[in-house]
């Protein structure tokens, strides 16, 4: 895990960079930029991080078992970055997650329990996209710190209210802003820290900094393994400012046959949480396998 800091800085640039793409109004249309799929094809993208690269090549290779064409652009960025261009027809499918994607169509919403938001997600997507059934499997953001921090200042968000100023803050360019990021942990815990640090999307940097004493909190996901391999702790939201996050998929509702909702619901009825914790465990161990390779055990392990 360890980066040098050339790596470290040079790889946090080229996340602003591709957060500056971004920077207008996501959910305006043209944030594609390219051509649509032809109509018997669908083009699957994914968020720039291993787990999210996994369940896409897992939709992907589902709908090819089915005699679906698809092509794959993985890995282009934050939902501040895919959004539009899958309202413009750039792209027609990624796997997303339900409390993030409603908050993003609706920064005022109030529900935190899976089927709430899960509800209310269905009702507010804005066309030509739509939700398919979510799974259970579910990775919600965490703010993360060290065991030993956590020992000095408590393992409840609820505790960090007075101390916040002191700790530098470590997670994606986009957590600085959005309404379960760092304003929504202010409103819920009266938490404002003192810096934040742009990283990766709960990724090696973030890990890396957390560890070498960077920064001194961050967000992670919770089926990162990293998180109980490195003794991290997770800190309690008791205000549940972070939502269910359950996986779903996110598709251009032209895309939407029949054969391509009953293989993607498919999907959705096996994935579970252990199992994505599983996927990530797998993706970060030494061999470094391939989306393909992990994505392909994963179907065979589940009949499909």
């Amino acid at each position: 895990m360890t980066r040098t800091s050339t790596l470290l800085a040079g790889a946090a640039a080229g996340i602003l960079l591709l957060s500056a793409c971004g920077g207008s109004d996501p959910l305006a249309p043209g944030g594609g930029g390219q051509a649509p799929a032809p109509s018997d094809t669908i083009r699957i993208t994914s968020a720039d991080f291993p787990e999210n690269r996994v369940l896409a090549e897992i939709y992907a290779q589902t709908l090819e078992k089915r005699g679906v064409s698809v092509e794959r652009d993985f890995g282009v960025g934050a939902r501040e970055v895919y959004f539009p261009g899958l309202t413009d027809g750039s792209w027609d499918l990624v796997p997303d997650y339900t409390g993030v994607l409603l908050q993003f169509v609706n920064p005022d919403a109030a529900e935190t329990e899976p089927d709430a938001v899960y509800s209310a997600l269905q009702g507010q997507v804005p066309e030509p996209l739509t939700v398919l059934d979510r799974s259970e499997a579910e990775n919600k953001d965490a703010i993360v710190v060290t065991a030993e921090t956590a020992q000095q200042y408590g393992t409840s968000l609820a505790d960090y209210g007075p101390i916040c100023g002191e700790l530098v803050f470590g997670g994606p360019p986009e957590f600085e802003t959005r309404p379960d990021g760092l304003p929504g942990i202010a409103e819920s815990y009266g938490c404002t820290f003192k810096e934040f640090r742009p990283l990766d999307t709960g990724g090696p940097l973030t890990v890396a900094a957390l560890a070498d004493g960077t920064v001194q909190a961050a967000d992670l996901f919770t089926t990162d393994p990293a998180i109980e391999e490195r003794g991290f702790v997770a800190l309690e939201d008791p205000q549940n400012n972070f939502a269910a996050q359950n996986v779903v998929p996110l598709i251009n509702e032209s895309k939407a046959t029949p054969e391509v909702v009953e293989a993607l619901n498919a999907v959705s009825a096996a994935l579970t949480t252990e199992g994505l914790v599983e996927l990530n465990r797998e993706l970060n161990s030494p061999e470094k396998p391939n989306v393909d390779v992990v994505a392909k055990g994963w179907l065979d392990a589940n009949g499909l």
